[in-house]
């Protein structure tokens, strides 16, 4: 009797979207009958995240002696030979021919070892669409639905439209048909993904904006208990969006915002499309509409020529903007960017900053916390033991719960990360 055929084991770095696409990687490679190979899911945004891409390539190679190991993902796109260089990787694999159901039924043994071509990466730049791969949510308590992919910017630390391509957007009525089966399996909660998020609709017919979509959502799934949208660029926010956000109590009150810096020079040698009078601005009007919308935001701290008084600006920001949740990025130079050409601020100094900006940030949450002491929250269960507010605050449950419930709780306190009830 031969032995039963071993699940591939799939690995994911980087963001949400990556990890959604692994999830509807795993479905097509279970539907070509792909067995016993490993699957990598490589993250491009730093250099540190491609070390870690090998790291993570060479350690599932050890646990899993003699399995195939398949590299894609953005690090795979934009560097191919860096991992088809490494003796543990059998094939690597761009990020538009991941998601297509042909290449998985193409990997099956014994073609998958076979004397294919070992590099299997286009030009991601040629791809004008973004749906065929739409999965029902994966997860037990929320659900990710991918809206769009690509960027069409260009800020100069950042490879990811070299390794995502131009922005495409996921037609609505796709959208929102997804979004009604998920609700249908018992979802009390739905994420809008992307790369460009605030991008979306730029490609579709009549141009609608991503207000447009929350709106529509909203209107046609009346259903949907919450709907929460990922990370935005301020600056593109519609009025359609600040509408939702003003009127719509399923909208989740909570943004993660691409700030990057808080100074305006730092952010024209980004490249960015802001000044710091301008993300101040909306959140203040944020607020205004929604008193209880909390912010996150990336800042990345040592960009190149950031001098001192430039980084202050960054720092402030974090007041200014009443931020709550902060993702800090020391500067990590990305070869082919126009800022690995930039003079450099020396690593003490960018890490000693980043430093500051997390214990700005630490500041920040605990002031958060405090302030939730004595509300009652709406809160969805992510595990027997913890749940998340409508602002996206974590909250340890003193018994355990069912995954993917709404509970309203009073909050008693909180350990200085997580609220506790």
């Amino acid at each position: 009797m031969s032995a039963p055929a071993k699940a591939p084991v799939f690995s994911t770095l980087g963001c949400r979207l990556n990890a959604y696409e692994t999830e509807a990687m795993r479905e097509m490679a279970e539907a070509a009958g792909l067995s016993g190979a490993v699957v990598v899911n490589t993250c491009a945004v730093t250099a540190e995240a491609v070390r870690k891409a090998r790291q993570e390539i060479r350690r599932l190679s050890r646990e899993n002696p003699g399995a195939p190991v398949i590299v894609t993902g953005c690090a795979a796109q934009t560097e191919p030979e860096t991992f088809a260089a490494m003796p543990e990787v059998t094939k690597v694999i761009g990020n538009h021919e991941k998601m297509q159901p042909e290449t998985w039924a193409s990997l099956r043994a014994p073609d998958l070892i076979g004397e294919t071509e070992k590099v299997v990466v286009d030009d991601i730049m040629s791809v004008r669409e973004t749906a065929g791969h739409l999965i029902d949510g994966f997860g037990r308590h929320r659900a990710y639905v991918q809206v769009q992919n690509g960027c069409d910017h260009r800020c100069t630390f950042c490879i990811i439209p070299y390794g995502r391509g131009n922005s495409r957007s996921v037609p609505a009525g796709v959208v929102v048909e997804q979004i009604r089966r998920l609700v249908g399996r018992g979802f009390n909660e739905v994420v809008l993904t992307g790369v460009d998020l605030t991008s979306w609709g730029g490609d579709l017919p009549g141009t609608p904006r991503l207000g447009d979509l929350v709106m529509r959502i909203l209107r046609l799934v009346p259903d949907l208990p919450r709907l929460r949208i990922s990370s935005i660029d301020s600056i593109e926010a519609d009025e359609n969006l600040m509408l939702a956000i003003a009127t719509e109590k399923r909208l989740m009150p909570h943004l993660h915002l691409s700030l990057q810096a808080g100074d305006d020079m730092i952010l024209k040698r980004m490249k960015r499309r802001h000044l710091r009078d301008d993300a101040i601005a909306f959140c203040e009007e944020a607020r205004r509409l929604r008193p209880d919308m909390v912010f996150g935001a990336d800042i990345i701290a040592g960009f190149p020529t950031e001098t001192e008084p430039m980084f202050e600006n960054s720092l402030k920001l974090v007041e200014e903007c009443g931020l709550t949740f902060l993702h800090v990025f020391p500067f990590s130079a990305r070869k082919g960017t126009p800022a690995a050409r930039m003079p450099a601020v020396p690593g003490p100094v960018i890490r000693e900053r980043a430093a500051r900006l997390r214990a700005a940030g630490d500041a920040a949450l605990r002031h958060h916390l405090e302030a939730q002491r004595g509300r009652t929250h709406r809160i969805l269960t992510e595990s027997p033991r913890l749940g998340r507010t409508e602002q996206f605050t974590e909250v340890v449950l003193g018994e355990d719960q069912p995954e993917g419930a709404l509970l309203t709780l009073r909050i008693a306190g909180h350990d200085g990360r997580r609220l506790t009830v």
